[in-house]
């Protein structure tokens, strides 16, 4: 077991960048990426980095220099040999050779493109373009940077004692969720932390604890890395940038509403199974699945990310029913804000119901919230978004209006073609 109290005291030493494998990314990446690499090859992306919590002032917090340091070092990484290997050799969700020769032979050669990097008053803009194959694996790395970043300055002053007290306080919460999770019955739930970890090597140890703590009813990671190391699962399937960068090449309104169900087209070419799971809340989940084609009810199962999840999951069960599908043969996975609470609450409603599963996030892999004064290690909300596809703007409506990004116009816009009406504004925690 790493003894992390003494590499943070020493984390100037090389032998911990931030980031230190292209594997070190989360799975639903890879299998994005290859599918963009297959469709969209010549699409240029922008993407940008989004703080949420803007009374976290990054650019006061983090050094330029050293933030500079960490992203070229990033630039400077490749695929190993036994990274390839893995990748190319290993089963994922019951397939063997889930990724193609030809997207192989393009990731092992890949170094990703250069990055923008300004000032702008108390935060940082950090912007990435190029082709979407390239461009989109930067997004996970560099939010995995600036969080760790800014941990590092938040306890850089902090003797070797309160060091090893401030991990021995995080590990014990740790402990005490997983105590609380491995009584409930016929539980799944996998890390899919990587994004806004405290660190890697914290993350290292979640994983780790959710391991020998949870045995058979923890899945996975969603990191890579971590995956390989540990012999674990990689966990992931899609996420939100498919349907954004589709709805934004779209010539038209009519082409704009059927862009998210294209997303799922291409996916299906390549995929079965668990890795058929439907993201519906882009732009709204009630009318993504009022307007759903009929073949998708015989898709797998559902991502519930944004919104109330537990009104997000029984607008599923109820359209499952509709469409003649029996959902205790569905899964949903609940991946937004999680933490014990939450998902203990959200399993005693729906177990039973559906098949239930969890995608346990931030507050598994960076929760020290009241552990230094001023809770300057709370976790905050910290995204890094495609923002334009082909010099046109992307659009991300949600089901939770606090999440929307865009321009006011292309917002309007969508909100009209997907016939998107009044929503509930909550509370981002991250």
């Amino acid at each position: 077991m790493v003894d992390i109290a003494t590499r943070v005291w020493n984390h100037k030493w090389k032998i911990d960048p931030i980031v230190r494998s292209l594997l070190d990314n989360d799975f639903y990446k890879l299998l994005m990426c290859q599918s963009v690499f297959r469709n969209h090859p010549d699409t240029r992306v922008t993407f940008s980095l989004i703080n949420r919590t803007k009374d976290v002032p990054l650019a006061r917090l983090i050094d330029e220099g050293e933030l500079r340091e960490q992203l070229d070092h990033i630039r400077s990484l490749s695929l190993t040999r036994g990274e390839s290997t893995w990748l190319r050799g290993n089963t994922f969700y019951g397939k063997r050779q889930m990724f193609r020769p030809d997207f192989m032979e393009w990731f092992e050669n890949l170094r990703l493109p250069p990055y923008t990097l300004e000032r702008r008053g108390d935060q940082y803009e950090l912007t990435f373009e190029g082709s979407w194959p390239e461009v989109t694996m930067w997004e996970i790395p560099a939010l995995a940077v600036l969080m760790e970043l800014r941990g590092r300055a938040v306890i850089a002053d902090m003797g070797r004692f309160e060091l090893e007290v401030l991990y021995a306080r995080a590990m014990t919460r740790v402990w005490e969720k997983v105590e609380v999770l491995r009584d409930l019955p016929d539980l799944l739930i996998a890390d899919f932390g990587t994004r806004r970890r405290h660190s890697f090597l914290w993350q290292d140890w979640c994983v780790q604890a959710m391991m020998e703590g949870l045995g058979p009813k923890f899945t996975g990671t969603s990191n890579c890395l971590i995956a390989m190391r540990r012999d674990i699962e990689a966990i992931g399937t899609n996420a939100h940038e498919l349907p954004m960068v589709y709805s934004a090449l779209a010539e038209d309104d009519r082409a704009l509403a059927t862009a998210p169900y294209s997303v799922l087209a291409d996916w299906q070419e390549e995929h079965e199974g668990n890795l058929r799971m439907i993201l519906p809340d882009t732009y709204g989940t009630a009318g993504f699945l009022e307007r759903a084609p009929d073949w998708l009810a015989g898709w797998t199962g559902i991502r519930v990310d944004s919104g109330d999840p537990a009104t997000g999951a029984e607008t599923a069960i109820r359209w499952w029913k509709e469409r003649g599908e029996d959902p205790r043969e569905k899964l949903v996975i609940f991946s937004d804000g999680l933490d014990v609470d939450k998902i203990r609450a959200l399993h005693q409603q729906f177990h039973g119901r559906v098949r239930v599963s969890f995608g346990w996030g931030t507050l598994l892999t960076n929760d020290f919230r009241g552990l230094v004064p001023g809770d300057r290690l709370a976790p905050f909300s910290l995204v890094c978004k495609a923002i334009e596809a082909d010099g046109r703007p992307t659009v991300k409506l949600s089901d939770n209006p606090n999440k929307a990004m865009g321009p006011e116009a292309e917002i309007a816009r969508y909100k009209r073609v997907f016939d998107v009406g009044a929503q509930e504004r909550m509370d981002v925690l991250v």
